[in-house]
């Protein structure tokens, strides 16, 4: 460890801004408006932990840092160990509007700041349990990906050889894959474009299977507890299957944390950015901040939702009219919706079709 700073403090309140990386960590500890000490170190829990309780004997120590590719361990780490600690979003981090500098070094001392000024956002941190399940549902979308990818991929094969005019245009489906594969098969084509085929198709085949098997354990899930509750709940909405629902269930966690509508509608990215200064008020497109993936699964299931709730779809005709917009108009529906499954999820009672007087 190479420390930069040389102070010890006892039996204080220490602040540590933790800038987190691969391979090292940048610590600032302050104290009483201070910087006390600064050190870098190899990225380990118990180096950390050390350094703790070497550098700051019976002291109360509060760490922030920024959510990042390591998720959650290291919170759980501070948590067990009885320190207190704050994952705070990237990017509502305050800092400087001019800032000519960057690096691990400064990023940890603002951390440090802004944590001991309370001037800092605090990210909501699954328990264990539910980031692991949740994996489940993330894994889905990445073989929905990589399905995507791999059917352009042979689809451009197709065209670059010329060969895409012997199929049908326009979208392609499973049966219509099934069907290129037995025609290539059958085709008079050189061994290698034949082989680079049959391997693109194997790889298809083999996703499309993954995917089952993963689908099938979702359904399991959904099906398990703690989640039934919530997803009989939110499938009892119009639109919504168990895939849509079990989904939404774990990436939304606990919503008790959302005291109002418009902070679970901000949590979503939902709500118009605003860019106003002094007389002049502008209301911009949607901050689409959180999941883009919860918003994407929202906007699918109130396109469904339109067909069988009168509400809905005169929110949806009372947007569009007003802004020409049918996009913006399916936003507002998707908000109106996700506002009502948190409402519903809360009182613990099914979705009702509403009645336009």
């Amino acid at each position: 460890m190479n420390n930069i700073m040389n102070y010890t403090a006892e039996n204080q309140e220490i602040f540590i801004g933790l800038e987190d990386s691969k391979k090292t960590w940048k610590v600032c500890a302050r104290s009483n408006k201070v910087t006390v000490n600064e050190a870098s170190m190899p990225a380990e829990y118990e180096i950390l932990r050390n350094y703790f309780n070497n550098k700051f004997p019976g002291c109360t120590i509060h760490v922030i840092y920024e959510a990042g590719f390591r998720g959650f361990e290291l919170h759980d780490q501070l948590k067990a160990d009885g320190y207190d600690c704050i994952v705070t979003p990237p990017h509502t981090v305050t800092q400087e509007k001019v800032q000519r500098q960057k690096n691990d070094r400064i990023d940890c001392r603002r951390l440090a700041k802004n944590l001991e000024n309370g001037d800092y956002h605090i990210c909501y941190v699954p328990d264990r349990k539910l980031r692991e399940d949740r994996q489940l549902s993330r894994l889905y979308e990445q073989l929905k990906r990589d399905i995507n990818r791999e059917c352009n991929r042979i689809r451009r094969t197709l065209e670059y050889h010329g060969l895409d005019r012997k199929f049908p245009s326009g979208t392609w489906h499973r049966s219509h894959y099934k069907n290129v594969k037995i025609t290539i098969d059958e085709m008079e084509l050189a061994s290698a474009l034949k082989f680079s085929f049959s391997m693109m198709f194997e790889e298809l085949f083999n996703l499309w299977e993954i995917q089952k098997k993963v689908l099938k354990e979702i359904q399991i899930l959904a099906k398990s507890e703690p989640y039934k509750k919530d997803v009989d709940i939110i499938k009892s909405a119009p639109g919504v299957g168990v895939l849509s629902a079990i989904r939404l269930v774990l990436e939304w966690g606990d919503l008790s944390r959302f005291h109002r509508k418009e902070e679970f509608a901000s949590f979503l990215g939902l709500i118009p950015g605003e860019y106003s200064s002094g007389e002049q008020e502008h209301k911009g497109h949607i901050t689409k901040q959180g999941n883009r993936m919860v918003r994407s699964w929202l906007t699918e299931c109130s396109w469904k939702a339109l067909k069988y709730d009168p509400v809905l779809l005169e929110k949806f005709n009372s947007v569009a009219s007003h802004t020409g917009s049918r996009k913006k108009a399916i936003v507002a529906v998707a908000r109106k919706l996700a506002i009502r499954l948190r409402s519903l999820i809360i009182l613990q009672t099914p979705y009702v079709i509403g009645i336009v007087k």
